[in-house]
């Protein structure tokens, strides 16, 4: 659609955006005075329509002939929709730090937060003893024993050791009063689905540590080897919180597994793990529907299960050797509100063991350690900048890295976690949003088109929300224009990392404008590369596009895997930068000409399906044996042209040629039953096309790129 520039537009055009005439002819007015003050384009004209004129009660449309009217002529690619304002910049975590300290890290350089920031960013980049120490003392870490430096490096591997010597428990961090969080404050606030109209319900820090406690005394009379693993397989609840804390307390290790996943992924992931126990739920409710959990964790031949009944509910039948959680708890009923002693742990011990889907079809097993929560922690407090008094939302499930994120970034910081227990995609949640008061809201683009095409935020008050953050797909401009103009254009702080960081190597900053779908920087103490197409790093800050590498000293980041070698995966191959070998990631990156960053998908032969990264080979693993007639398969992810997450694509070749429209139809149906049913119920296969062969290497490897990029050139002329 052509949008005209801001003084050309009319009364008329307003109010065919569905506005009443009068209305048509204030808005005209306020516009007319607004071009008169700021002009009639830029960042300015923007920052005073966004913050003066825009309601989110007016007409999606009228916001848009006002966004792109605004940029119609604009020069950069990347047009900021939210600007800092300096007042507001010295109150963040990091505006205070500076206005402290920024003459001391910057010298004369310094001049406030905002013109600061990227100086501050590349500061923490090239002095980490200095920025790590500054941010633990900020969020008022505790260590039983200190770390002898923040950073060791290793003479015969690119990866470094950081915090020597150190010991700690995270969990205990997270559980403690100090001046983050005081024993009355809440620090848990949540509701269930189908009781939107009830009030919301919360904990203090003083209940949840007795709850804490009492599941790790429980989990101790298992009789568990200290360090043993075990497994939550349950929906985000505040149950399943006080059980992550619980393990972790006691000196156990979690491991992550989502509630969507089929018995065989839970298999895996159970044997990768040597998980020793497995907490879990009888059933999920959803849309007053009954989905089976326990049943499929018994299908997956799970060890000793704790059983934890749905609300309202009770377990009739148990397989032998299980037990319900009321008994699992009656075992200690004498301990209830006896503080438990938290077990201390070397920095580098394992914590939660994650999964993250590999080129090879199993799933890398990806071990945090008591390190990792403090870099999400960090993330949080860096650039979302949370703090006490903030409450923060982010629909996700423990059994991906945006879980235990949501955990640590909100309790290490002294703000509250708010969950809902139920869909996010429809008007319970949106109330939630608006009941719990929340002031940092997390999504997945997924869930943001969702409400948007229902709706389903109409005439509620999203006033309370500072920011947003964005993480696991690919946004959308569009898109996220509404998001934003949902709580009056607060900004949207976009946020790209992964399991194996342990956060974000890439993000946005309240000290910094940002642009729909784009990062304005790279994550504080981290360093970003685009590779040029002979996989060599480009000069840093230069316009361009490529593949990804990440400067190896990043804090959190992973330094093992338990079932891969790590050094293959992650180093061998890749390339030197000033005698430092960089680290792979395989997203492919864009520079911009302003400075921001834009993902474009995976570069190796991974995809994100719905903020969940999955192989290639294990979609065709499943596709290849749906139909007696397919010879081979290629999955691929294919970003829409207007931006947004990646759709699936499956490339057929069959054993004798036959591609009419019925049958590919029909495989397209058959294609989503098996992967939702053998691998996630969450995936579904947007284009089947059939081809002659399926274009490969010398070596006979798939060259999967070479598909994405004709399927790119299908998506941008059609609409699927």
């Amino acid at each position: 659609m052509a949008y005209r520039s801001l003084d050309e537009i009319t009364v008329e055009q307003i109010m065919a955006t569905g506005i009443p005439s009068s209305e048509a002819e204030r808005l005209h007015g306020e516009l007319t005075a607004i071009i008169l003050k700021q002009g009639s384009s830029g960042p300015g004209a923007w920052r005073s329509i966004s913050r003066g004129l825009l309601k989110p009660n007016l007409p999606f449309a009228f916001h848009q002939i006002m966004y792109y009217g605004c940029y119609k002529d604009f020069e950069s690619a990347t047009p900021p929709a939210w600007m800092p304002e300096l007042e507001d910049a010295v109150l963040t975590n990091i505006g205070q730090v500076l206005e402290r300290h920024g003459k001391v890290f910057l010298g004369s350089r310094y001049k406030d937060p905002i013109s600061n920031f990227s100086d501050f960013q590349e500061f923490s980049v090239s002095n980490p003893e200095v920025y790590w120490n500054l941010v633990f003392e900020e969020m008022q870490i505790s260590f039983y024993e200190a770390p002898a430096q923040m950073v060791r490096e290793h003479t015969s591997y690119p990866d470094c050791q950081w915090l020597p010597a150190a010991s700690i428990n995270a969990a205990a961090n997270c559980l403690q009063a100090n001046d983050k969080k005081g024993p009355d404050d809440v620090v848990l606030i949540w509701k269930d689905e189908e009781r939107d109209s009830l009030p919301v319900q919360s904990m203090t820090l003083t209940e949840l540590q007795a709850e804490v406690w009492l599941v790790a005394h429980a989990i101790d009379e298992l009789g568990l080897v200290k360090g043993s693993s075990i497994a939550i397989d349950m929906p985000m609840t505040v149950t399943a919180v006080i059980i992550y804390l619980a393990i972790v307390l006691a000196g156990y290790v979690v491991v992550s597994i989502a509630d969507s996943f089929a018995p065989t992924e839970i298999s895996t992931r159970l044997t990768l793990s040597e998980a020793q126990a497995i907490f879990t739920q009888d059933y999920i409710v959803r849309a007053k529907k009954e989905l089976p959990l326990y049943r499929k964790v018994i299908d997956a031949h799970a060890p000793l299960a704790i059983v934890i009944a749905t609300s309202g509910s009770t377990i009739t039948s148990l397989r032998s050797g299980d037990m319900s959680w009321h008994d699992f708890l009656g075992r200690v009923e004498h301990c209830k509100h006896k503080e438990y002693s938290a077990v201390k742990k070397p920095i580098d011990a394992f914590s939660n063991i994650l999964f993250s889907s590999g080129t090879t079809g199993e799933p890398k097993a990806i071990p945090w350690t008591h390190a990792t929560p403090l870099k999400a922690a960090a993330d949080a407090w860096s650039h979302m900048d949370i703090r006490k008094g903030d409450v923060v939302a982010w629909p996700t499930n423990l059994g991906w890295m945006m879980g235990p994120w949501l955990v640590y970034a909100s309790l290490l910081n002294g703000s509250a976690m708010a969950l809902y227990n139920g869909s996010p995609l429809g008007l319970g949640f949106a109330k939630f949003v608006q009941d719990a008061k929340v002031t940092m809201l997390g999504v997945v683009p997924s869930i943001v088109r969702a409400w948007k095409n229902t709706n389903c935020t109409a005439d509620l008050d999203w006033s309370t929300i500072r920011c947003f953050s964005s993480s696991g797909e690919a946004s959308s401009v569009d898109e996220y224009l509404w998001l934003m103009g949902r709580a009056h254009y607060r900004p949207v702080i976009e946020y790209c990392g992964g399991t194996e960081i342990g956060g974000g190597f890439a993000s946005g900053s309240l000290l910094q404008p940002q642009a729909l779908a784009a990062f304005s920087t790279a994550a504080m103490g981290c360093s970003l590369f685009i590779l040029d197409s002979n996989g060599i790093p480009l000069p840093q800050n230069t316009p361009a596009i490529g593949e990804l590498a990440l400067f190896p000293k990043m804090f959190g980041a992973s330094t093992t895997l338990l079932n891969a070698d790590h050094y293959a995966v992650y180093f061998e191959g890749m390339p030197l930068w000033k005698g430092t070998q960089l680290r792979r990631h395989g997203d492919e990156f864009e520079r911009t000409t302003d400075g921001y960053y834009r993902a474009h998908g995976r570069a190796d032969d991974t995809m994100n399906l719905g903020g969940i990264k999955v192989s290639s080979v294990e979609i065709e693993r499943i596709c290849n044996g749906v139909d007696e007639e397919i010879l081979e398969t290629a999955a691929i992810g294919v970003p829409p042209a207007g931006g947004g997450p990646e759709q699936l694509f499956v490339a057929v070749v069959f054993k004798v040629e036959k591609s009419s429209e019925e049958n590919l139809d029909r495989l397209k149906v058959s294609f989503n039953s098996a992967l939702q049913k053998r691998l996630n119920p969450l995936f579904k296969v947007s284009v089947v096309v059939a081809v002659p062969a399926l274009p490969r290497t010398a070596s006979n490897k798939v060259m999967r790129r070479v598909l994405r990029q004709q399927f790119v050139k299908l998506y941008s002329r059609s609409k699927f």
